[in-house]
């Protein structure tokens, strides 16, 4: 696991300008060039239910700072979207052009997934109340839908929904019945059931050598060991746990570079048994590999988690195979990754609400100095 990894930290305030750019009265579009929105992409679901989380997550961290930069209000406009977008089955529509018509798709599990995790976080604190009865109604809306999913990811937001719901008594009282209408006895049918698909899929794939839930090691991998450790916390599962630590420490040693430093998995080929591709780098999997460190500290209390979690952070601010910083606190904004010739310029949405949910989780962690 990857230890002695913490840099000189940034003093400066984090802000969220380029978050209040990339946002406009719809939502928060897609796709930028430089630090300009690229209106023409539109927007996701997925990017809007990212926002939601990000903005949860900070008013809950830091509720002066959060109404200083005005979180709140773009929290309500991002609710708004997943409410726009919301279908008949109980899934979202995801990608939608700049004159907000649906564009062709086929159902995208990781959204339906992303977004009833942002939901349970934003019904798990007191800020949700301001957000009800839309916010408790479309998980309502949602939640059944869960069990259609075959994607590990969406599987994996979900588990760790249900957990939140757990922890936090959403599921068994903290919401009156009428706003929130599914029983404690539901949600952990539906946990029990997707731990137990994680699981299967993770001991049909692993063995010598390779401690992972699929063939390939491709995107948003962290998810898959952050949904069993949330799981662990929540219900009390041994199987979870076990299987929480093994694929993490197999997942941090194959994006740690030989210097210490945090290397994500290359976007040109991925990971596999044979090997692990260096580029291209993407944000996401830092901060998806320092979800994962914060709920492995929080479980076990190592801390060989914690510094983890702050080598991701590091990543983003110069402790890379590039040795560029590609986040800027001023603004909040982040590259879209690293390549072989430095960081790609462009400052979308992924990249920079990754940036600032690693933010929180360095904050969260006590390693991360803001002002």
């Amino acid at each position: 696991m990857t230890a002695n990894l913490t840099t000189e930290k940034p003093t400066q305030q984090i802000r969220f300008r380029h978050l209040h750019r990339l946002t406009d009265d719809t939502g928060l579009l897609e796709h930028a060039i430089g630090r300009i929105p690229r209106r023409a992409e539109g927007y996701t679901t997925d990017d809007n239910a990212r926002a939601l989380w990000a903005c949860i997550e900070w008013i809950d961290l830091d509720a002066e700072l959060a109404e200083a930069e005005g979180l709140p209000e773009l929290a309500e406009r991002y609710a708004g979207f997943l409410y726009w977008a919301r279908k008949p089955d109980g899934r979202f529509h995801n990608n939608y052009d700049y004159e907000r018509r649906p564009e062709s798709e086929y159902p995208s599990d990781d959204c339906l997934g992303r977004t009833i995790w942002a939901l349970a976080r934003t019904i798990s604190v007191p800020f949700g109340n301001r957000l009800a009865p839309a916010v408790p109604d479309l998980l309502a809306h949602a939640f059944p839908a869960a069990r259609t999913m075959i994607s590990p990811r969406g599987w994996a937001y979900a588990l760790a929904a249900c957990a939140l719901l757990e922890r936090s008594g959403g599921a068994s009282g903290g919401q009156d019945d009428a706003v929130l209408p599914f029983s404690g006895e539901r949600v952990r049918s539906l946990a029990a059931e997707l731990k137990s698909r994680l699981l299967d899929k993770y001991r049909r794939e692993a063995g010598p050598g390779w401690r992972w839930f699929e063939p390939v090691m491709t995107y948003s991998n962290g998810l898959l060991p952050w949904a069993l450790f949330e799981a662990h916390a929540a219900f009390g599962w041994s199987d979870a746990l076990a299987a929480a630590r093994d694929t993490f420490r197999f997942l941090a040693e194959r994006m740690a570079a030989p210097s210490g430093a945090i290397r994500p998995i290359g976007n040109r080929g991925w990971g596999t048994r044979e090997g692990t591709a260096r580029w291209d780098q993407q944000p996401i999997e830092a901060f998806k590999l320092a979800l994962a460190a914060e709920a492995g500290y929080r479980v076990t209390g190592e801390r060989e988690y914690r510094e983890t979690a702050l080598a991701c952070r590091a990543w983003f601010h110069g402790r890379n195979d590039c040795g560029a910083a590609i986040a800027d606190p001023a603004d909040g904004s982040c590259c879209d990754g690293l390549t072989p010739d430095g960081p790609n310029a462009n400052r979308g949405a992924e990249s920079t609400i990754a940036y600032l949910l690693t933010e929180a989780v360095a904050r969260r962690l006590g390693g991360a100095e803001n002002g």
